[in-house]
Order: C-alpha cells, then structure tokens, then sequence
C-alpha cells in the first residue's frame, strides 16, 4: 500500500519562508513524477508545481520565481521550498505521485497517490 507523509506545514509572516517535505512508502518516487497542489477553503485543488523522473521541474505563474519544487531519488522525497510567502499562499498543500506518468504534468487527474495535506498558513 502506497503512503504519502507530508510535513513542514506550520504558521508564518509575510516574507517568511518554509519548506515541505513529502516522503512515500510502498511508492518509488525515483520512477514517476511528484507534485504538489493546494487547495483554498471552497476551491478547487490548484496546481503549484511538479516534477519529473528525471528533475524537470515546473511551476505555476503564481509561484514562479517564489517556490521551488526539487526531488532526492535516495531518500524517495520531494520537497516544495516556499520563499517570499503572501498572505494569499494560504492553504492546504498536497503531495501527489503517480505511477503511470514520468513527466512533470499540471492535470490532477493524472496523478493517483496523495497525501494527508499540511496546512500552511501566513499572516500579516
């Protein structure tokens, strides 16, 4: 059975930084892409960033340049690096792994493990 441990969620101020950690079992990350999404309260899940087997990350528009998605193989891990956190960062951000994809992909669909969620909060 596949299980997806999130941590490093936590509160924080603006400008602040944290970074969020996904580690898998019964999952081998080292052979599929990994992504992270959140999702506002009422909303949508909304992509944030993937990455691919081979390292190719991708990020959304409203974190480019602000987050950094990164994978170790080894340590069958991928961390999202949040820097420069808005108020509007606020939410419930999700690990996801696939194992019929490769490539870094934005479609929810594609991806079929997810985690708990953490919460990641950022006040003024």
């Amino acid at each position: 059975q596949v299980h997806l441990i999130e941590s490093g969620g936590g509160q924080v101020q603006v400008g602040g930084s944290l970074t969020l950690t996904c580690t898998t079992s019964g999952h081998t990350f080292s052979t599929s892409a990994g992504a992270w999404f959140r999702q506002f309260p009422g909303k949508e899940r909304e992509f944030v960033a993937a990455i691919s087997r081979s390292g190719a990350p991708t990020h959304a528009d409203s974190v480019r340049g602000r987050f950094t998605i990164s994978r170790d193989n080894a340590k069958n891990t991928i961390y999202l690096q949040m820097n420069t956190l808005k108020p509007e960062d606020t939410a419930v951000y999700y690990c996801a792994a696939s194992s019929t994809i490769y490539y870094a992909s934005s479609d929810y669909s594609r991806y079929n493990y997810w985690g708990q969620g953490a919460q990641v909060t950022v006040s003024s």
